[in-house]
């Protein structure tokens, strides 16, 4: 794979991603997101896609936010756990289905009727933000963007 970074290479491109999850964003909002659940979604699909980049900076987002330790630390196995609502739940569900779209209809995780919990906009923004969290994702994985202690060479996916 190439080491282009594509925010440098494309800025147009990079700045039209970003107006979108901008949108995203306000659209969550609007739907009464929480914040934490936001961040929550963002991490479980980075995590699958192995984005350690967006792990570190939505780690972090959430952290400035106030969400605990022990909640990040159980996020990659949820449904184990006692720690999120039945809203988180759900939004966690749609960001591992959709996140893992080419495996087919994945029902491991039933343990929540999204439909039932999560109103149709908010569906529609958890679904847009995963959309994006998986688009930010590629892009990340591939510039290369390097992740190691602050002020260790970090890279930044753009700088226009």
């Amino acid at each position: 794979m190439s080491h282009v970074n594509l925010g440098k290479a494309s800025p147009a491109t990079y700045q039209s991603l970003s107006a979108f999850d901008a949108t995203a964003q306000a659209n969550a909002a609007a739907a009464g997101l929480d914040p934490l659940l936001v961040e929550l979604v963002r991490i479980r699909a980075s995590q699958i896609n192995g984005c350690a980049y967006c792990l570190r900076l939505h780690s972090r987002d959430a952290i400035s936010k106030g969400e605990s330790a022990d909640r990040l630390a159980v996020v990659a196995a949820w449904w184990e756990s006692q720690y999120f609502s039945a809203k988180e739940q759900a939004a966690l569900i749609l960001a591992e289905r959709l996140t893992n779209i080419s495996l087919g209809p994945i029902g491991v995780h039933n343990t929540v009727d999204v439909e039932a919990v999560l109103t149709a906009q908010e569906i529609a923004a958890v679904s847009w933000l995963v959309i994006l969290i998986n688009a930010w994702n590629r892009v990340a994985i591939s510039s290369h963007c390097t992740v190691a202690p602050s002020g260790a060479g970090e890279r930044d996916l753009v700088q226009v």
